[in-house]
């Protein structure tokens, strides 16, 4: 999510800060047998031998928090690895944690209001705003100097998300079971359980509240009264049916 001029401060500031720290674990352990040898030495060839270009245009990490659309209380955090697909367009990968264990949960496609704007109104119905993310503190990137940081936020607030959890770790699946789930961001103070907020800080070593006041003069743009849906009664989750026999598919 960092344009790539940006790429040496970035590189200097995550050698400084350890760009947040391998400090949050996933919280899920997957059944299954360790790792055998011929398994790590597979890897371990992959490694070395395999180009792997698109993640390594995974080049920004935000934190922030998800609620599943229709269960405000179905609340986690969610560890968002991002790239710029254009000026425009931007894709995420998200995870439970930002250790070795971190389990993949999701993912998440972010538009500019430029693009958000020509889409119809039931596929915007999909989409969240950011505007309450960045105002409240409460979307942080860590471990960038605070005037990238800022720049990244400021064009983060006139964003839309539509984000989509795969596996639900915060239930405790071991493995992903069930569909994939649609998420929302929080738009109003008094959402978002406390205690995680309080706990992501504590665990990040930094304060939602002291951001929430450096970026309180950030150009908050309107939002699109079509976003946000469900907080206007507009629910939206897959499920799965049986077909009848002989419907064609």
């Amino acid at each position: 999510m960092i344009h790539r001029s940006w790429a040496g401060v970035l590189v200097a500031s995550t050698i400084l800060t350890g760009c947040g720290g391998q400090n949050s674990s996933s919280n899920v352990t997957a059944p299954g047998s360790e790792p055998g040898a011929k398994t790590r030495l597979l890897e371990s060839g992959a490694q070395i031998l395999q180009a792997k270009a698109p993640l390594g245009e995974l080049n920004a990490y935000l934190d922030g928090f998800h609620f599943y659309n229709g269960n405000m209380q179905g609340q986690m955090e969610a560890h968002h690895y991002c790239g710029h697909v254009n000026e425009d367009v931007i894709q995420c990968v998200i995870f439970d944690g930002n250790g070795e264990d971190a389990k993949l949960m999701g993912v998440e496609y972010i538009v500019t209001a430029k693009i958000f704007a020509t889409l119809p109104t039931e596929e915007k119905h999909l989409w969240h705003s950011h505007v309450h993310e960045v105002r409240s503190g409460t979307l942080v990137a860590p471990g960038i100097p605070e005037v990238v940081e800022r720049e990244l936020m400021t064009k983060i607030a006139g964003t839309y998300g539509k984000t989509w959890h795969t596996w639900h770790t915060d239930a405790q699946d071991r493995v992903p079971l069930g569909t994939p789930m649609l998420m929302m961001g929080f738009t109003a103070d008094g959402q978002a359980n406390e205690q995680m907020i309080a706990s992501r800080d504590q665990r990040m070593n930094l304060s939602s509240a002291e951001l929430r006041k450096r970026r309180a003069d950030i150009p908050y743009p309107a939002i699109d009264p079509d976003a946000d849906a469900w907080s206007k009664g507009i629910v939206m989750q897959l499920r799965i049916e049986q077909q009848a026999e002989g419907t064609p598919h």
